[in-house]
Formats: structure tokens, C-alpha cells, sequence
């Protein structure tokens, strides 16, 4: 038998999946940072339960099957499940209620670049009864930059916009029967010439004259002060477009007292989402220098999570990180900084068998102090030693041999200039913290 892994599946090899995992330990600090509770739900649900809100290329891609007589079905995203979960335990959960979620997702895709079939998303949502407060959309913004500014990436940049106000605008010029596919159309503006974009408005059935002043409104540039104001200017009166303008201008403003610089933050009226679910504000990420990377976060507000499993109103707002494509693409680009094969700070080698009880009670004060250490319990010549200690690049070695046992002392070495010291037990843990 051939050894080999799936088409679209993931595998790292042990330096690669420490940036990994230190990644994902970022993301859910970050997000616990800002009050979000740890919420795990299973990779196999019921099929109808994931079909309740699927259609079109998402019902091809979700993986079901039949085990005796019940349909399973693998979660292709983590909000459905929440769906399910808080019509489930809505009587027991406090509102407004935070929650975050990391695990892996699948979906029956054809492989290809930056696509995968099994992959992790990092959820966040804040969800209310009936209502939820407006200031809840910028917090949301918060979390996104203090994510990204914690794992250190490249220069970013979080779009935003309201749907309401392209909803509003269209009733205004009296097309609201076409606003679903409309706005579906907007949310790929950027991947189509401008002619291709106008030729699709057109075999929609839309006048050229409203196409013209649809694609100049989605257009507007600007700092996000002028285009609030140019939007102000419009003095459109549709109650959906006043609606969706006073939102979007409470998320910038109280994304500036939440601390986010205005460099990070841009209104881009382009931004639509296509997704149906999504009635306010939303999302959508990207490197200032790498746009090929596409969205790299992305969400919004929708008004009822639920609604397939009750009649209760769940009103929420909500964001996820594609980890497994995003660590994939900086990975590609030389953006990570991958070091050694192990997630030790020190390795301990004797130059004999006999020192090796000297080697595991220094490993037992190391790891006491919080510090990851290890010992190469190998029989070989003290140059292999070395060459093992080099190869896993190890930060720190500790050389334990006849003169320090004799005399109580280590020798340390930092391996990345080279320097040894001659230290005590708890000389040698002050220089490694």
C-alpha cells in the first residue's frame, strides 16, 4: 500500500504545525480577551439539521451519509450548529451571549490553491433577544484588529459597509424587487470589469440610466468622513437607507473610543457579502500588500439566527477567520517565521549515561519554572549530540559532564551566538526566562 494523504487535507510537519497551533492559542486568547466563552459542538449533526439552511453549491459540497437508518451529515461552517445550539440551550444561556468557536470544517470542493476540503475556522458571534445593540458591530471591528495585530501579520486593512443602505438605495430608485440579486452581483464588483458588471445589471432587466447611478453610489471613495458625508448628502429619505446610514455611522465613531486607528478601518459600499443572511453591517479583510490573498476575516449582522428551529427572535453579529487557507497563504509567502521542529527552549545532553540522573532532576526544576526543556537520552558520540541539538535549532543547551557534576554547576550555551556560561541551577533558569 502506497502511504498518502487526501486531496485537500492538510498536513504539517512538526516546526510548521507549532506556528500553527501558536496561531490558533493567539486567536483564542484574543477572543477571550474580549469576553467570548469556549463553545464546542460536534464535526457530525443530523443531515437536516445542516441542510436547514443550506442551498445551491453548499448543498453539493456537504459530506452526508447513512449510518443504519439515521442521515449524518460533517458541519460545512460553525453557524449553523450555533443556530442549532441556541435553540437547543436558549433557556439556559445568559444574553447578550459571546461565544467562540475553533474547529474544523468540511466541504466536498474540488481542491485546488488556498481551497481545502477539512480546514479551521475561528468564530466569534454576540448574540441578544430581539435586539442587539448597535455598539456590539464595533467591538466586533476591535476584535479583528487586535487578532491581526497579535499574530504579528502583514499591513491590514477591515472594510466595512451596511446593507441597508444599498437596500435603501435601491427602493429609492424603485428596484427593490431585484435587491437579492443585486447585491449578490455588487458582492463580486471587484473580480469583473466594470462593463461585465453593467451587462449583468442589464439581463437582470435593470434601466442603464439606475445601473449607471447603482455603480457610481458603490463607487464613492474617500476618507470615512467624506463619504458619510456624501451619503448624508444624497438626502434620501427611504427609512432603510436612513437606517442603515445612522448605524454605520455609530460603528465608526465607537470604533475610534475603542482604540482602532482610522488607517485600519475603511467604508467601502462594494462591500455586500453574498450571503442572504447578512442585513447590516458587514465585514471583510484584507493585506494592504497582498489583496491577491482575498478576504482573510470576515461577517456581519444578521436579525435572527434561529429561525429554521423557532419562532424566537436571536438578532446576532458575527466574524470568522479561514486559519487553515490564511496560515496556507502566508506560509506560501515566506510570512511566517518558522523556527525548530520542537516547542522546547532547552535541550540538556550528557557527555556519559552516568550524568543522566543530573539531567533529569535539572529537567524537573526547568519544567517547574514553567520552562520546556528536554534531554537526548541517546548513546552516541557527543559530536551527533551537537549535531542533533543544531538540527532542531534549539535556543538553549545545557552540557552536563565530569567537571559539572563534580562541582556543581551547568554549562550553558546560547545557541544563537554561540556564548557559554559556567551558571548555578537558578542562574541558569534567570538567563533562559
Amino acid at each position: 500500500m502506497t502511504a498518502r494523504t487526501l486531496q485537500g487535507f492538510m498536513e504539517l510537519l512538526p516546526e510548521e504545525q507549532i506556528v500553527m497551533e501558536r496561531m490558533k492559542s493567539v486567536i483564542a486568547h484574543t477572543y477571550e480577551l474580549f469576553g467570548f466563552a469556549p463553545l464546542d459542538t460536534p464535526v457530525l449533526e443530523l443531515a437536516e439539521v445542516l441542510l436547514s439552511k443550506s442551498g445551491g453549491e453548499t448543498e453539493k459540497q456537504i459530506y452526508e451519509f447513512k449510518k443504519g437508518d439515521t442521515d449524518l451529515a460533517m458541519r460545512f461552517d460553525l453557524t449553523v450548529p450555533l443556530a442549532k445550539y441556541i435553540a437547543l440551550y436558549h433557556n439556559n444561556l445568559t444574553f447578550p451571549f459571546k461565544r467562540y468557536q475553533i474547529g474544523k470544517v468540511y466541504r466536498g470542493e474540488r481542491p485546488q490553491k488556498g481551497r481545502f476540503r477539512e480546514f479551521y475556522q475561528c468564530d466569534i458571534d454576540i448574540i441578544d433577544r430581539d435586539e442587539l445593540n448597535i455598539v456590539y458591530d464595533a467591538e466586533v471591528l476591535a476584535v479583528i484588529y487586535t487578532v491581526f495585530k497579535k499574530l504579528q501579520l502583514p499591513a491590514f486593512k477591515i472594510y466595512i459597509n451596511n446593507r441597508k443602505l444599498l437596500s435603501g438605495f435601491l427602493e429609492n430608485l424603485e428596484i427593490a424587487d431585484k435587491t437579492v440579486d443585486v447585491l449578490r452581483l455588487v458582492d463580486k464588483i471587484k473580480k469583473i470589469p466594470e462593463e461585465a458588471f453593467l451587462g449583468e445589471l442589464n439581463e437582470l432587466g435593470l434601466p442603464q440610466d439606475k445601473n449607471k447611478e447603482l455603480l457610481n453610489f458603490i463607487k464613492i471613495k474617500g476618507s470615512n468622513q467624506q463619504i458619510l458625508a456624501k451619503l448624508e448628502d444624497f438626502n434620501i429619505k427611504n427609512e432603510i437607507y436612513q437606517t442603515g446610514l445612522n448605524e454605520l455611522n455609530t460603528v465608526v465613531s465607537q470604533a475610534i473610543c475603542l482604540g482602532i486607528p482610522v488607517d485600519n478601518v475603511q467604508i467601502d459600499l462594494s462591500i455586500t457579502r453574498g450571503l442572504d443572511y447578512y442585513t447590516g453591517t458587514v465585514y471583510e479583510t484584507f493585506f494592504d500588500e497582498h489583496p491577491e490573498f482575498g478576504s482573510v476575516c470576515s461577517g456581519g449582522r444578521y436579525d435572527n439566527l434561529s429561525s429554521v428551529f423557532m419562532d424566537k427572535k436571536f438578532p446576532g453579529v458575527g466574524i470568522s477567520i479561514g486559519l487553515t487557507r490564511l496560515y496556507d497563504q502566508l506560509h506560501n509567502n515566506g510570512l511566517l517565521n518558522i523556527q525548530g521542529p520542537t516547542p522546547n527552549k532547552v535541550l540538556v545532553i550528557t557527555q556519559s549515561s552516568e550524568y543522566a540522573q543530573n539531567a533529569l532532576q535539572l529537567l524537573s526544576s526547568l519544567r517547574s519554572n514553567e520552562i520546556a526543556a528536554d534531554v537526548l537520552l541517546r548513546e552516541c558520540k557527543f559530536k551527533k549530540k551537537m549535531e542533533y541539538a543544531n538540527k532542531i535549532k534549539i535556543p538553549y543547551l545545557v552540557i552536563i559532564g565530569e567537571d559539572e557534576a563534580s562541582n556543581g554547576y551547568y554549562t550553558l550555551k546560547d545557541m544563537k551566538n554561540g556564548e557559554q556560561f559556567k551558571v548555578s541551577a537558578s542562574e541558569l533558569i534567570n538567563k533562559i526566562k
